[in-house]
């Protein structure tokens, strides 16, 4: 089986591409002219280059396969259009090209994200069923995406998966707190909040059962809900330290987030905290339901918090990210 792969030398799509090629299939990643292929080096990989957000980049490049993982897009980034020309504007481009290109793909697979449909209203977890209501421009331009995606499905066979924090080796996100518990500060803000995780190798399986097995719209965690609390327990446990508690109050949250946007401006590196995100961190509920996928295509996670947090951190550590 042919896939082609684009996000590939990101965080989650290195992953997908390793298993792929576990599972014999022959990978082809679509990658930019300036993207960093640390993650991917030395994989029995083709790699072609073109620009998702860039229509003509694609032409002549989406024939032939039988699968295509669309992952490349941004999770962090300073302006709206920027959001909407990665996530957006790209997912549109690829998608259109696959229905004109290569009517005989097998499955069309997008990578979006909880976000799209933010967060629960109630406690409640959502699933395929609920109404969506993002609450940063990322949730919308993902959201933007899907419709894209949506809009094909009389051409196309897709998939469309909806995971939520998503950790593991090389994740650079939920290392943020890696990295500030190991200093002995566990950052907190809000009252309490609850969330669904999914361990990286956990969640690139789910994609290509669903590619394979699937169609339509999936929710993918490990089942569980956590609790921030017990999330930097757990990883304080990991790397063995009894870090101080300190709650921040959201509008301070605001205010390191422009002093993070005005930064930006001088280093040219979009930052890990700014209003958008902040959006999304202060909600109480970021929780989904896997039970679509675990009917469908059998989907059954392995790794769950104690094992996950513990991998997590060794490849830290062993990598001397800690």
């Amino acid at each position: 089986m042919r896939a082609l792969v684009t996000g590939g030398t990101g965080f989650i799509g290195s992953h997908l591409v390793e298993a792929l090629l576990k599972k014999g299939y022959d990978v082809t990643c679509l990658v930019r002219q300036t993207s960093t292929l640390r993650w991917i080096e030395g994989l029995k990989v083709k790699l072609i280059y073109g620009d998702c957000a860039e229509k003509e980049t694609l032409k002549g490049l989406i024939k032939g396969y039988d699968y295509i993982y669309h992952l490349a897009g941004v999770t962090k980034a300073i302006s709206r259009e920027v959001y909407f020309r990665e996530n957006s504007l790209g997912t549109e481009n690829i998608v259109n090209g696959a229905a004109e290109e290569n009517p005989g793909l097998k499955k069309f697979v997008y990578l979006s994200s909880l976000a799209a449909s933010g967060p629960s209203p109630d406690g409640i977890p959502l699933d395929e069923n609920s109404p969506p209501n993002p609450v940063s421009d990322y949730g919308r331009s993902k959201l933007a995406g899907e419709n894209a995606v949506l809009k094909n499905k009389d051409y196309l066979r897709i998939v469309i998966i909806r995971p939520p924090a998503v950790y593991g080796p090389r994740d650079r996100d939920i290392y943020f707190f890696f990295k500030s518990i190991k200093r002995g500060i566990i950052p907190l803000w809000g009252g309490e909040r609850f969330l669904s995780l999914l361990y990286v190798d956990d969640l690139v399986e789910g994609i290509i059962s669903a590619g394979e097995s699937g169609e339509g719209i999936y929710y993918l965690s490990d089942g569980k809900i956590y609790s921030i609390d017990t999330v930097t327990g757990k990883i304080a446990e990991s790397l063995g330290v009894r870090p101080l508690k300190i709650r921040i109050p959201e509008s301070l949250l605001y205010i390191i987030a422009l002093i993070s946007e005005v930064l930006y401006k001088i280093t040219g590196k979009p930052p890990l905290i700014n209003r958008e995100k902040i959006k999304e961190a202060v909600q109480k509920y970021w929780i989904c339901n896997n039970q679509r996928a675990v009917r469908d295509f059998g989907f059954s996670p392995r790794v769950f918090l104690d094992d996950g947090i513990k991998r997590t951190a060794d490849w830290y550590k062993d990598h001397c990210w800690l």
